[in-house]
């Protein structure tokens, strides 16, 4: 007779609580985040986005897995006493895995939503320049 070890728990690389937040983070989403994910979706200038994305023990807004670029659009939260450190503090965690950071505010987008594409476009194509030349 055989003795079948238990199987074991699938092992996650990024916690539960961190995906179940991240999905909470989906719905509802601000008013400018819906206004740019419009613009980022179904790859509509080629690059597939994915919104609410973790990252480590972050999840940022949105994020380009071929360049590797995480973008935050940032509301009055981000400009409170603590936030901003904590928002160094991130950035940093992420450029040391390789990622490139990308922020705007609410007004930005909601001002001018082609002006923030534009300069999204403009990131990505520095992002591939910079490593053609590696």
């Amino acid at each position: 007779m055989k003795h079948y070890k238990p199987m074991k728990e699938p092992r996650h690389r990024i916690r539960p609580s961190i995906l179940a937040h991240a999905k909470e983070l989906r719905h509802p989403q601000t008013p400018a985040e819906a206004t740019l994910w419009q613009a980022l979706r179904n790859r509509n200038f080629g690059y597939k986005f994915r919104r609410q994305h973790s990252i480590g023990p972050f999840i940022v807004d949105f994020y380009c897995a071929e360049v590797k670029l995480c973008i935050e659009v940032d509301g009055p939260s981000h400009f409170e006493d603590g936030q901003q450190e904590h928002d160094v503090s991130r950035t940093a965690y992420l450029k040391s895995l390789g990622c490139h950071m990308f922020r705007c505010t609410n007004d930005d987008v909601r001002d001018s939503i082609n002006g923030v594409i534009a300069e999204i476009e403009n990131t990505i194509n520095d992002i591939l320049s910079s490593k053609r030349t590696l």
